[in-house]
């Protein structure tokens, strides 16, 4: 399940810088606060 959660949190990480870069600011910044929440590592919801 980790590694899921860690897999799952990097695709949504490097989703939200790809829209930063596409000019999509507040896309980028929900994918990757999203992303730093699911992940198991700092804060995890799933905890």
């Amino acid at each position: 399940m980790t590694t899921l959660l860690w897999i799952l949190a990097v695709i949504l990480v490097v989703s939200g810088i790809f829209a930063l870069f596409r000019s999509q600011v507040l896309w980028g910044i929900v994918l990757i606060v999203v992303g730093l929440a699911v992940g198991p590592g700092g804060y995890s919801i799933f905890n």
